[in-house]
């Protein structure tokens, strides 16, 4: 291997450690609401690690993530960790970001310089984040608990969320469009 691709190599895998790292971090950071409800900056790390990696990287980040919470690590939000917390009834918005980290990745690699599409690819992840959480949380909870309608699920699980999570959305792609010009990523492997 030449020097040049071990050096990229390395500072992609420190990229990758790094934006894990930082997903952690965010899931303990808790922002309560008058509401009495509080959110973490979970997804803020995910739309920014995955706007600024790419698909694959910003996958690979969201991956290990949810391993070193699975094999015991608490990185999870209230520094829980384990095979219970992402096969509990919420664990299907932790999965979800399986979901989310490819479309930001893959969209933010095609249309890098328009922040129409950044956005726009933030808000799609999201979607597909609480489509995903919210179809698992309704599986799990009515299995462990009894049936529960997806208005009502949706009420619980995303409603309270949609203010806050559009406010880490316009975070994150300013904080991509700010940083892109500055990170040596090789988006075409």
């Amino acid at each position: 291997m030449n020097t040049v691709k071990q050096k990229s190599s390395i500072r992609e895998l420190a990229y990758v450690g790094l934006s894990a790292a930082l997903i952690s971090v965010c899931a303990w950071i808790a922002v309560p609401l008058p509401s009495g409800i509080s959110f973490t900056m979970q997804t803020f790390a995910v739309c920014a690690v995955s706007g600024l990696l790419g698909w694959k990287r910003g996958l690979t980040a969201v991956t290990v993530y949810l391993l070193i919470g699975f094999v015991g690590l608490p990185v999870f939000s209230g520094f829980r960790s384990g095979a219970g917390v992402l096969m509990g009834a919420t664990g299907g918005y932790l999965i979800g970001f399986l979901f989310m980290a490819p479309c930001i990745g893959f969209l933010t690699e095609r249309f890098r310089s328009r922040f129409s599409v950044l956005i726009f690819s933030m808000i799609l992840g999201e979607v597909l984040l609480y489509l995903f959480g919210t179809v698992w949380f309704v599986t799990v909870y009515a299995a462990k608990t009894g049936p529960i309608g997806y208005q009502a699920a949706f009420a619980m699980c995303v409603a309270p969320y949609l203010i806050p999570d559009a406010v880490k959305i316009a975070l994150s792609a300013i904080l991509v469009r700010r940083l892109s010009p500055y990170l040596k990523v090789n988006t075409e492997q």
